[in-house]
């Protein structure tokens, strides 16, 4: 759909990952491609990541780009 008008709140699936060396968290939302967030804590990854998804929603919805919330994350066994 296109988005249009503001959302109160939406649930947004995200991938967090530590990074050994530096030991920062980088956090991303497979939903929005390009929406990124780092934190030196998990806590503040997370709380970084809702701001980059609140300002990439912005920008979208000014841009004119449809959001396709029909995308999902799940889990597949590999064997090799």
């Amino acid at each position: 759909y296109w988005l249009k008008e503001k959302i109160s709140s939406m649930d947004w699936k995200v991938f967090l990952e530590k990074d050994n060396e530096s030991n920062w968290y980088t956090v991303t939302v497979p939903a929005l491609p390009g929406c990124i967030s780092q934190g030196k804590t998990r806590k503040e990854a997370l709380e970084n990541i809702k701001e980059a998804i609140a300002l990439h929603l912005e920008s979208l919805a000014e841009s004119g780009v449809p959001l396709h919330s029909d995308k999902e994350v799940t889990k597949v066994s590999v064997t090799v």
